[in-house]
């Protein structure tokens, strides 16, 4: 049973669901995260709407009535929604989601059992694969500025490079449980406890980057931080940033640069602007490299 549950009428765990134009995905992971009651219930959901005009929440609403539904006044970004969704909760432990995921049965049992079990845990992630079942490497370190450069560099074109396998884990046994620097923000699940001892997510990342920051605080506050393959979610990657191309790009690198502003201390800080140019002109790069693709999609179509 989780943290704080017994003799109480607080829900065993509870979800949120941050979405943005997510479609019929909303539903969905919804459906799937209500769906599991192998933790001994169903959980709390909660899904937070930042701003979708697709209809996917309106159809929600109508379909599952039941489900909290939190609408802010503009797109908050992935962090700040969390934040405001988490906040209606009142489970001892909350999985943050993305919307485009479907969560496997039998996954709130295990990661439950492991919070109950190792009171040092603050974060655990399970195993995320694609459409086709392939994993996803959602457990990773925090890179060394070498294995950053070079992952950031060559890892779009040259996966198999050393520096990516390193930053990515590439060769640790997906079905094997490791504590981990961080674990993928598409599904995370958090000890109330220790996400508060640290002030929650950081609400200045708009996307990208958000659960780095939050598992590298939480580590250093002396949580763990584990991956646990036995649970499983399925994440259709990108269903909501593809819309937006050319500001993920850019989201993407201003987050790094923050989070490397926040991380860097003493003399690695006059590395920051090298980093910012570095960071500025690979992202010009991929705009680039979006705009001809589009180009050329347009011609072919």
């Amino acid at each position: 049973m989780a943290e704080g549950a017994a003799g109480s009428d607080l829900p065993l765990w509870s979800a949120v669901v941050v979405a943005y134009e997510s479609g019929d995905l909303l539903l969905g992971a919804v459906d799937s995260l209500l769906a599991d009651t192998s933790a001994g219930g169903p959980p709390e959901v909660v899904v937070v709407d930042n701003g979708s005009h697709d209809g996917s929440v309106a159809n929600l609403r109508q379909v599952r009535p039941a489900v909290r539904v939190v609408t802010p006044s503009s797109n908050l970004g992935y962090g700040l929604g969390a934040n405001a969704g988490i906040a209606t909760t009142s489970a001892a432990l909350v999985a943050v989601c993305n919307a485009d995921l479907v969560s496997k049965a039998g996954t709130a049992a295990v990661v439950v059992g492991r919070f109950t079990d190792e009171p040092g845990i603050g974060a655990v992630g399970p195993k995320v694969v694609d459409g086709n079942g392939t994993t996803y490497p959602s457990a990773r370190v925090q890179p060394s500025i070498v294995d950053g450069v070079g992952h950031a560099l060559l890892g779009l074109w040259l996966p198999g490079n050393r520096f990516t396998r390193r930053y990515h884990e590439r060769d640790a046994d997906p079905d094997v449980t490791r504590d981990v620097d961080w674990v993928s923000g598409a599904s995370i699940w958090l000890r109330r406890s220790a996400l508060e001892s640290v002030g929650g997510w950081d609400e200045s990342y708009f996307m990208y980057v958000e659960e780095v920051d939050l598992c590298w605080r939480l580590r250093r506050a002396g949580w763990r931080v584990v991956y646990e393959p036995r649970g499983v979610v399925t994440h259709v990657q990108g269903a909501s940033t593809a819309r937006r191309p050319v500001r993920m790009i850019v989201e993407h690198h201003r987050s790094w640069y923050r989070f490397a502003s926040k991380r860097w201390v003493g003399p690695k800080r006059l590395l920051l602007a090298p980093a910012a140019v570095f960071l500025v002109l690979r992202a010009a790069i991929l705009v680039a490299m979006q705009a001809a693709a589009s180009i050329a999609r347009r011609l072919g179509a």
